[in-house]
């Protein structure tokens, strides 16, 4: 990137800044352009995946047959869209406005969303927590004793975490993938916007 790209994308851009940056990634490669227009959502949908996953391993732990639909719901859907949400929030907008310039940092921001929002959320705070709450309901296990409740949580979730460790390890490295490819059409888009003598990249 040019010294005057640098410059000018140091700072917080203005709006009108923004806008020509999202006319031109139009001009930008599909890859780029898809990955930075829905790459939130498809790191949200894995991680919906993660959490059916997850409540499926839970209610057979737990022995919960009941309430199918209500369990999967809102472990299906919650997480696409916190996580679309958090990544855009933490990578995306930061990217656009000019607040995230660092090569390594944005990578490891995705990475960090792919494995918090895109696997302990769903797994740990939503299946684990909904299923627990049914087979209490339904009589499926026997409730432990007082002051062991979080020993018994901890038990029936290291085999599941265990279970799921290759998709934990793949929300991480898509997260970090992704934030990589963001950064590289940020750079692309700060190139054709603020240095437009610069020829048109492809691929």
């Amino acid at each position: 990137m040019s010294d005057r790209t640098q410059g000018t994308v140091a700072g917080s851009m203005t709006r009108e800044m923004i806008g020509e940056m999202w006319k031109n990634l139009q001009r930008l490669p599909d890859l780029h352009r898809k990955l930075f227009q829905y790459g939130p959502f498809l790191l949200g949908g894995t991680a919906g995946l993660a959490g059916l996953i997850a409540n499926n391993l839970y209610r057979r732990a737990l022995n919960v047959t009941q309430a199918a639909i209500t369990s999967s719901l809102p472990v299906a859907v919650l997480p696409v869209m916190c996580t679309a949400a958090l990544y855009t929030g933490m990578v995306s907008g930061p990217l656009l406005n000019g607040d995230l310039n660092c090569p390594t940092c944005v990578p490891l921001r995705g990475s960090l969303v792919g494995l918090t929002s895109g696997t302990m959320y769903p797994i740990l705070f939503l299946a684990l927590p909904v299923n627990i709450s049914l087979a209490y309901r339904y009589n499926t296990i026997l409730k432990p004793e007082k002051g062991k409740t979080f020993r018994f949580w901890v038990d029936i979730s290291i085999p599941i975490l265990r279970k799921m460790r290759g998709i934990i390890l793949m929300q991480g490295l898509f997260g970090t993938y992704l934030g990589y490819m963001n950064f590289e059409t940020y750079t692309k888009l700060a190139r054709i916007t603020f240095a437009p003598d610069k020829e048109e990249l492809s691929d």
